[in-house]
C-alpha cells in the first residue's frame, strides 16, 4: 500500500508556539492539499470544540474541520483528503474511534492514498498497538490493537532522563518491559521535535534528534534521516 503517514512525536518542541515546529513538515506532507478533517478525541480536559479551534489557529494555511462537526463520521472520513488526529490521551482516542467505528475507515482511507498526520498520541495509534503509550488507561477501548500502518509499536515523548531522586522506572525500563514479553515487537522511541515519516515503502527519521530502537534485549540509535526501511517488513 502507498501510505502517507507522519508521525509527530509531540505538538511542541521546546518552548515553541503549539505544531510551531511541525509546520514545515505538514506543509511537505500534504503538498497541495488544504482540507483537512481533525480528529480531536483524544482531548478529555479540552471540549472537542475548543481543541479544534486550537489546531485551527496553529495551522491558518488550511481548513480544518473537526470530525464531531460532521452529521456522519463515517463519510467525513471516506471523502477526506487529509486525515489530522491530535494528541491528548491514546486510550480515549483509541476508545471513541472503536466507538464510532472509524478504525477501519481511516485504514482505509489511507490505504487511498489520503494523507494522514498525528501527533503524540495521534501518533500512538499509528503503530500495532498502543501497549507503549505513556498514558493511563482512564478508559477502556475493546481492543489496544490500533491502525497499524507501521508493523512495530510506538513510544512518543521519548525521554531518558531521570529527575535527581526519583526511584520510579525509567521509559526506557518500562519499554524493556514490553520487549521482554513481546521480544519479536520492535519499539521506536521518538523525542519531542522528531517525527517518523512513511511514504510508500520509505521510512525516515525526521528531526534533529536522535531515536531508539528497542528490539529483544538490544537498543540502538537512529539517526535523523535515516532510513528504517528494514522495520516494514516485520
Amino acid at each position: 500500500m502507498n501510505l502517507s503517514v507522519l508521525m509527530l512525536s509531540s505538538s511542541r518542541s521546546g518552548s515553541e508556539d503549539y505544531l510551531q515546529h511541525a509546520i514545515p513538515l505538514i506543509d511537505l506532507h500534504l503538498s497541495e492539499i488544504k482540507e483537512i478533517v481533525f480528529v480531536p478525541y483524544a482531548g478529555v480536559s479540552i471540549s472537542w470544540d475548543d481543541y479544534t479551534t486550537k489546531v485551527q489557529k496553529a495551522l491558518p494555511n488550511y481548513h480544518i474541520k473537526g470530525i464531531h462537526q460532521f452529521p456522519d463520521t463515517q463519510e467525513a472520513i471516506n471523502n477526506a483528503q487529509a486525515i489530522m488526529v491530535g494528541g491528548g490521551n491514546t486510550f480515549n482516542l483509541l476508545y471513541q474511534l472503536y466507538q464510532h467505528n472509524l478504525v477501519n475507515a481511516i485504514r482505509h482511507r489511507v490505504s487511498q492514498g489520503s494523507p494522514f498526520v498525528g501527533w503524540s498520541a495521534g501518533s500512538n495509534i499509528c503503530g500495532n498497538s498502543i501497549r507503549t503509550t505513556n498514558d493511563m488507561p482512564i478508559i477502556h477501548p475493546p481492543s489496544f490493537e490500533a491502525l497499524d500502518f507501521v508493523p512495530f509499536q510506538l513510544n512518543p515523548h521519548y525521554s531518558d532522563f531521570q529527575p535527581p531522586g526519583h526511584n520510579g522506572e525509567t521509559r526506557a525500563q518500562r519499554i524493556q518491559e514490553f520487549c521482554i514479553l513481546n521480544p519479536n515487537m520492535p519499539v521506536i522511541g521518538i523525542r519531542e521535535g522528531s517525527a517518523l515519516l512513511l511514504q510508500g515503502n520509505s521510512l525516515l527519521l525526521k528531526g534533529s534528534l536522535d531515536a531508539v530502537v528497542f528490539e529483544g534485549e538490544t537498543q540502538n540509535v537512529i539517526k535523523p534521516d535515516q532510513h528504517l526501511t528494514g522495520y516494514l517488513t516485520r
